[in-house]
């Protein structure tokens, strides 16, 4: 099966200053990807790498088998989400959905219709006029409508409160299941990836530090927020040891579920602080 996402020695530079240093990925079809990593460590570089927005300063990517946004059905099967969750604020939601039937040849009418009914958005109301987690479900159902095959968002809960955060991500897992739709999702709240996503890719300082399936990770490297005081080993793209994972919501938030189970520890030099060290 041809991989979603390959990058080989992917590099984005912003005159001097490095967006993106030599990234080697390979992401399997049909994973929940989370990127993680403390703002300006790359992730809405690589992200607009992926769909097309950026072109690299050198180095090869590849979106599911072909040059991002090579031709109009290579952008078709890629649906974007954007940090601020773009909407027209004087449009309603209604409008919102006619709009995307007429930019979108394969667009679900049905599948617009019956999301934005669950989550409880009136068809008449402005988007300016609608909550910040609001927004982001109707800004979901675009999306989703379109009927990609590959959904990228761009720190898509970073601005809602937990439990706006806990409804999109459930929705989200939701398209997912129905849509057999392989997700890329980008947070530094690591509490909020661990519920969802199976593979984890984890950036700091413009490179790639780890990337793999969770639960390898977790074998690998104990538990995501653990800060071992031992060596482990790192992706092949760093040069150092992997950081640890940045301060976020505690998952034990009485509105949120309980996180992706990890093993305990075993080496008694590692503590469980929650802090963010860059790699050295």
């Amino acid at each position: 099966m041809i991989p979603v996402l390959h990058t080989q020695g992917l590099t984005k530079l912003y005159g001097q200053h490095p967006g993106l240093i030599e990234a080697n990925l390979t992401i399997p079809a049909g994973r929940v990807v989370g990127l993680v990593g403390p703002n300006g460590a790359g992730k809405s570089t690589l992200l607009g790498l992926i769909s097309g927005m950026h072109k690299p300063t050198h180095g090869t990517i590849h979106v599911l088998g072909n040059k991002p946004a090579a031709n109009a059905h290579q952008l078709a099967r890629v649906g974007f989400v954007a940090q601020d969750t773009p909407v027209y604020p004087t449009l309603t939601v209604a409008d919102h959905l006619k709009l995307g039937a007429k930019l979108n040849k394969t667009w679900d009418h049905h599948l617009a219709q019956r999301r934005i009914n669950q989550v409880g958005l009136n068809p008449n109301h402005k988007a300016g006029r609608l909550s910040g987690g609001q927004r982001a479900q109707l800004a979901l159902a675009l999306a989703a409508a379109k009927r990609p095959d590959l959904l990228i968002f761009d720190e898509p809960v970073a601005a809602l409160d937990p439990l706006a955060r806990r409804q999109f991500l459930q929705n989200l897992m939701e398209f997912v299941s129905e849509l057999n739709v392989t997700v890329i999702l980008s947070s530094h709240l690591l509490s909020d990836l661990e519920r969802v996503c199976d593979y984890l890719i984890l950036l700091a300082a413009a490179k790639v530090q780890l990337a793999g399936e969770v639960d390898d990770l977790l074998a690998t490297h104990f538990r995501l927020t653990t800060t071992p005081t031992t060596s482990t080993t790192s992706h092949p793209n760093s040069t150092s040891s992997p950081p640890t994972t940045p301060t976020d919501t505690p998952p034990s938030s009485p509105d949120a579920p309980p996180p992706h189970p990890s093993p305990t520890p075993s080496t008694p030099n590692a503590s469980t602080s929650k802090t963010w060290s860059s790699p050295t």
